[in-house]
């Protein structure tokens, strides 16, 4: 079977609103700010809403940048994107002034030297840009003390907050799927067929969603075909690699049961229609690897449009 490491990533990006928007211009600016609730409870890092009442929370109060730690745990081997590349410990620290405990990193140096009612104090980012990582942790309170840089001056993007998200993890492809992406390398569009129902299905899959039973029987397809549904993408976004306007259209390839997704160029958007017939564009030879990249995308034959009761059902 085959198999690929694979890293999904992109920035997350969000606006933060008046409240969360307030605390983190306070962090860049080395102050820690809670809400007051109707109960009198000090809530850090503020919520926008009061658990007790569900009203709008206004008032802002300042609390610490010393706490107490309440719970904890050792994390021996970090891992990437934490807020330390050594062995640290996640504690929930309740800062002095505030009710209840915000979970953050404390680099103790060894497990020996955290425990429940551990003071602590904030050790700041070098570089803040308002988000929850200028605390860049928390550190035992008679640690030595750390130099912080003077607060820097307002952003371009107060009250917006970026954050990567990355995923890396290793992809297993089924025998189903390690024939067909075997195949794509030769230039062929591989599927199989349901032994019970006769549906034949591309990519394949190690059995018919229909019958439930094994699809053994291998099928060569063409790489011609028609579009059963679509969309106009008009609207560009991060990373995109073709300039809008474009089409990306469900492809149901000649004798297969089962449309997959691919752009449809070589023609104005305005002229992609249901029924179209298209053909695939595939990339140079020596571009080829196990994967469906390998057909840069489909275009239209000239071929009379297939008719819509041809295709209804696999819409």
């Amino acid at each position: 079977m085959l198999s690929a490491p694979l890293d999904v990533g992109f920035d997350y990006t969000r606006s933060l609103g008046p409240v969360l928007g307030r605390f983190v211009q306070g962090l860049r600016e080395r102050r820690i700010e809670g809400v007051r609730g109707s109960d009198g409870r000090v809530h850090v890092p503020p919520v926008e809403y009061d658990p007790v009442t569900a009203e709008p929370l206004t008032e802002f109060v300042p609390v610490g940048t010393e706490g107490t730690v309440l719970s904890w745990s050792w994390m021996a081997e970090p891992l990437e994107g934490q807020p330390l590349q050594r062995p640290f410990a996640w504690a929930l620290v309740k800062l002095d002034g505030a009710d209840t405990a915000m979970l953050h990193a404390v680099d103790a140096g060894s497990p020996d030297r955290v425990h429940t009612g551990l003071r602590v104090r904030v050790r700041w980012a070098d570089e803040r840009v308002g988000h929850i990582r200028d605390i860049a942790y928390f550190v035992p309170a008679d640690a030595p003390d750390g130099t912080a840089p003077e607060p820097p001056p307002a952003a371009d993007r107060d009250g917006i907050m970026i954050t990567p998200v990355h995923l890396h993890y290793e992809h297993s492809a089924s025998p189903e799927e390690s024939l067909y992406l075997r195949g794509l390398a030769e230039g062929r569009l591989i599927g199989q067929r349901c032994p019970a129902c006769g549906k034949v299905y591309i990519p394949p899959r190690g059995a018919c969603p229909v019958d439930g039973v094994p699809t053994a029987e291998e099928v060569e397809l063409p790489d011609t075909g028609i579009v059963t549904t679509f969309c106009i993408v008009n609207v560009p976004f991060l990373g995109q690699r073709i300039k809008p306007p474009y089409v990306a259209a469900y492809i149901l390839l000649d004798g297969a049961d089962i449309a997959f997704l691919h752009l449809v160029l070589g023609c104005d958007a305005s002229e992609v229609r249901m029924g179209m017939r298209v053909r695939a564009a595939w990339k140079p030879r020596d571009q080829w690897w196990t994967s469906l990249e390998n057909i840069d995308h489909f275009e239209p034959t000239g071929e009379p449009d297939a008719p819509y009761e041809s295709f209804a059902h696999h819409l």
